[in-house]
């Protein structure tokens, strides 16, 4: 577990950080001194986890599909706390199963694409001149769908698979400024610890992946923590699989 440092100065612009892989990322970065503005839909939920994360955490109401609420909660962010220093886009239509491709939705095709693939490209807009004025970066929350997938997951490994596109993109068109990278998260059990205690994953859940045991949400938010990092002033357009190798592995029915 992080232990909380007194604050660096920095201001990190976190979205779906109500809960998940967002709230653990939000968390670790307030533990190494960042300032950390929670963005998210959950207003009830947001603003508490931001009280319980303490004086360096903030949380602001944004729907990321919708661009006068992106605009509005970057002024917030501004208007607060003078700065902007990085940029981590988590929000996203989470469950990537749907019906069969003959019953897709097309609302719903837009709205997993509106969220996951076209906030993102919103929130750079809107981010991208206070995080140059501070050298700063983006990070983008993608998936390994992107580039493997199950049956009828259609839009949403759409949206990754263009979030990992969209990422090298913004990296060309915003260095050397900003530096912008993806990470794609595997399997990661990012549940309440009450849920994770009452209904634990199985040893065959663990044992399947090279690493030994399914992730976690402090496993994707090392990662990105480094990406946001001076360490990391020589990496941009890239994606980072955080999986523990699942990727990697071939399977074979038997």
């Amino acid at each position: 577990m992080q232990v909380a440092s007194a604050s660096n100065g920095r201001v990190a612009l976190v979205t779906g950080a109500a809960r998940g892989i967002g709230q653990g990322i939000a968390a670790w970065l307030i533990a190494e001194g960042w300032r950390v503005v929670l963005a998210d839909v959950d207003r009830q939920r947001g603003a508490t986890v931001a009280e319980v994360l303490g004086d360096n955490a903030m949380f602001v109401y944004m729907d990321v599909a919708n661009e006068e609420q992106v605009a509005a909660g970057v002024a917030d962010v501004l208007g607060q706390f003078g700065r902007l220093d990085a940029l981590v886009c988590n929000a996203a239509v989470a469950d990537p199963h749907n019906i069969t491709l003959e019953s897709l939705d097309l609302a719903y095709w837009n709205r997993v694409l509106a969220i996951n693939l076209t906030g993102p490209m919103l929130l750079a807009k809107h981010c991208a001149p206070y995080l140059r004025a501070h050298g700063g970066s983006i990070v983008n929350l993608a998936s390994t769908r992107a580039s493997q997938s199950e049956a009828d997951t259609e839009a949403y490994a759409a949206s990754k698979g263009g979030l990992v596109a969209l990422t090298h993109a913004l990296a060309i068109s915003l260095g050397p400024q900003i530096r912008v990278n993806a990470v794609s998260p595997g399997w990661i059990d990012a549940r309440d610890t009450a849920q994770r205690r009452t209904e634990p994953l199985s040893d065959s859940d663990h044992a399947q992946h090279p690493a030994g045991r399914v992730g976690t949400a402090e496993d994707v938010a090392a990662m990105v923590a480094w990406l946001l990092s001076r360490n990391a002033g020589f990496v941009t357009g890239q994606e980072f699989v955080v999986d523990g190798g699942m990727s990697k592995k071939m399977i074979y029915s038997e």
